[in-house]
């Protein structure tokens, strides 16, 4: 049988089967646990598997005997392994962050290692600007700017308040059809706002924690939600940081894309956008047509890929 997964606890996978839609609590044979990769999970929320009935034939318990290739993912680097990485979700059509400019703000280093992660991944990016009930007028009119910043540079922004429901119906509106995963840090009001998108969330996270070892419902682990049939949201616990993995100095500017349409510009062909003479994404910044934000963002991740060279 084939089928998606739908929560991973580590331990066990709870598998939604295509043909009939029931869930099952599933195992996965030993020998995909070493192939090589170095994730510390081999199975994501999304993965697509096929999977036969356990040996000892417990009603809806069974074996994960083979993962298909992905289409893509979000990756992060492992909490716990330093030198391992975490998949958060697997086969996704687009992803949401939910960000805040207060309690508690948002870095831009933050929003813009996802963005440079999903761009790295194909994968279509949504900034949701949450809590903004809470916003004085000053404040709003720097999340305008904020906004204007990253929709110049060809990112969807939305504004939301999970407590009056503004913007609720356009991102309703915009999960139509897709698997989506959403994410972003503890505090930025992402469960309040899950709980608006999907009606009787109790009833559906209950039904998938009772095939899966804890129980009950914690957002200790990455869950896909059914908001309708057809109709896909991944949840996922809050994350602190977002390391970036696999990704090498010279190929970050291509995962900006005001930088990438001005790379074929710069005087040498293998210019890192730092110090050196005739760069064209530097001129970009000095003239304000990339914003410093942005860059600042750049420096800070090549930084980083220094550190760990």
């Amino acid at each position: 049988m084939t089928g998606t997964v739908v929560k991973s606890t580590g331990s066990w996978y709870v598998v939604r089967d295509h043909a009939t839609l029931n869930l099952h609590r599933c195992r996965l044979r030993g020998r995909f646990k070493h192939k090589g990769l170095k994730v510390s999970n081999p199975l994501a929320v999304g993965d697509v598997v096929e999977f036969e009935t356990d040996e000892t034939g417990d009603a809806g318990t069974g074996v994960i005997d083979h993962i298909e290739p992905r289409r893509n993912y979000i990756i992060r680097r492992s909490v716990h392994k330093s030198e391992h990485s975490h998949i958060v979700a697997a086969n996704l059509d687009q992803a949401m962050l939910v960000v805040t400019l207060a309690s508690p703000a948002t870095s831009f280093g933050f929003i813009d290692r996802f963005l440079v992660t999903a761009e790295a991944y194909s994968i279509p990016a949504t900034l949701v600007f949450n809590k903004v009930d809470i916003y004085d007028e000053e404040l709003l009119d720097y999340l305008g700017q904020v906004q204007k910043m990253y929709e110049r540079t060809g990112y969807p922004t939305l504004r939301s308040s999970a407590h009056t429901g503004e913007g609720v119906a356009a991102i309703d509106a915009l999960l139509e059809g897709k698997t989506t995963l959403l994410s972003g840090h503890s505090g930025v009001g992402k469960s309040t706002l899950i709980n608006a998108l999907v009606p009787d969330l109790d009833l559906k996270t209950a039904e998938i924690s009772e095939y899966s070892d804890k129980g009950k419902h914690t957002t200790t682990f990455a869950e896909m939600l059914e908001v309708r049939p057809g109709t896909y949201l991944i949840d996922t616990p809050g994350i602190k940081e977002l390391g970036l993995v696999d990704m090498k100095q010279g190929e970050l500017a291509h995962y900006f894309p005001e930088m990438r349409e001005r790379l074929n510009q710069c005087r040498y062909h293998n210019c890192r956008h730092l110090e050196e003479p005739g760069c064209a994404v530097r001129e970009a910044v000095e003239k304000g047509k990339i914003a410093f934000p942005r860059y600042d963002s750049y420096l800070s991740m090549m930084a980083d890929e220094d550190n760990r060279h």
